[in-house]
């Protein structure tokens, strides 16, 4: 008999498998659906800071007289931060009486604003956790490069001072140096990160001339993008959970992260290719994972191929094919 129990951020799920934020756990419908399936925990989805301000700047612009009255824009800016956070503490409520796994809120930010004062709302509406899912781009060449890390740790910052459940923090892949920011997350009250975000990627279309949205899914080739990171971090920084994050298709995909050192895998992408019923088909090739290689419990092979546990441990830093396209003719 295995036991695939695990915890993440302090809370105990039944298994490592969790819901990442997307509109698969925007409904408490969708949300019990998946915890049917056998998911170990959900994360929300987004409340979004940029969706909030554009709405409230596509609401001004339609109406130029708003923009002549302060006491309006700021009633307009109130209104709709409100309400949009008021459908999410619902949403957090609901699921947390439909279903008995853990619930984490998540909150997309591009700024360490004031809205985040509203992180204390979702802890009292019954989140286990909070994730934070924070973008920014740099467009200006004469911002330096520590500003960018700087936003990351001012937002972890405030809304740490708001709650007192744990808090994760997902970022990019972009970073000059990824074991360093996940050190200064942790230093700065982090539980854990996800690793990585999949944000929004632009493409032109040819045929009509216009900027357009690139495929949204990944593909299980996409693993690579964390699996290196996973297993270096995992091996660098001491307690700071790592839930890994795109490329995760299938069982063998989980497995390869959890041997990297993952605690947990977040799956969007493959649940909407290829449905909740995926959930249920990679608890099963866990399972038969565990018994041909006599594992009991998922510790008992988390992080046996991470960075520090390997013969060769420069096989994940190596940047070249050299052996490999040496042997081509």
């Amino acid at each position: 008999m295995v036991n695939l129990e695990t915890t993440y951020l302090g809370l105990k799920l039944k298994n490592p498998l969790v819901a990442a934020s997307s509109g698969l756990t925007s409904s408490v419908e969708k949300i019990k659906e998946l915890a049917e399936a056998g998911i170990g925990a959900i994360v929300l989805k987004s409340i979004f800071e940029e969706q909030i301000n554009n709405e409230v700047t596509n609401m001004l612009s339609k109406d130029q007289q708003n923009t002549s009255y302060p006491e309006a824009e700021d009633y307009i800016k109130n209104y709709l931060r409100d309400n949009t956070v008021t459908k999410h503490l619902e949403l957090v409520k609901k699921a947390k009486e439909a279903v008995d796994v853990p619930i984490i809120a998540s909150i997309n930010c591009v700024s360490s604003a004031e809205w985040t004062s509203f992180a204390r709302d979702f802890e009292e509406a019954g989140a286990d956790a909070i994730e934070l899912n924070i973008f920014y781009l740099p467009t200006d060449r004469n911002e330096k490069p520590g500003v960018v890390e700087q936003l990351y740790l001012d937002v972890l910052k405030k809304v740490k001072s708001e709650v007192s459940i744990p808090v994760s923090v997902k970022f990019g892949l972009h970073h000059s140096n990824i074991i360093g920011m996940a050190d200064k997350l942790k230093a700065n009250g982090a539980a854990g990160i996800v690793m990585f975000n999949r944000f929004y990627e632009p493409d032109i279309n040819l045929e009509t001339l216009e900027l357009t949205a690139s495929e949204v899914f990944s593909s299980p080739a996409d693993i690579r993008r964390s699996l290196r990171w996973v297993g270096i971090v995992s091996s660098a920084v001491s307690n700071l959970d790592i839930a890994a994050s795109t490329g995760i298709h299938d069982g063998d995909g989980v497995l390869k992260q959890l041997l990297a050192g993952a605690k947990v895998a977040q799956l969007c992408s493959s649940l909407y290719v290829n449905g909740v019923g995926v959930v249920p088909k990679m608890l099963e090739d866990m399972t038969a994972f565990m018994k041909k290689w006599n594992f009991k419990t998922v510790d008992d092979f988390r992080g046996r191929l991470s960075y520090k546990n390997i013969p060769d441990p420069l096989l994940y830093e190596r940047s070249q094919f050299m052996k490999y396209f040496s042997n081509k003719k």
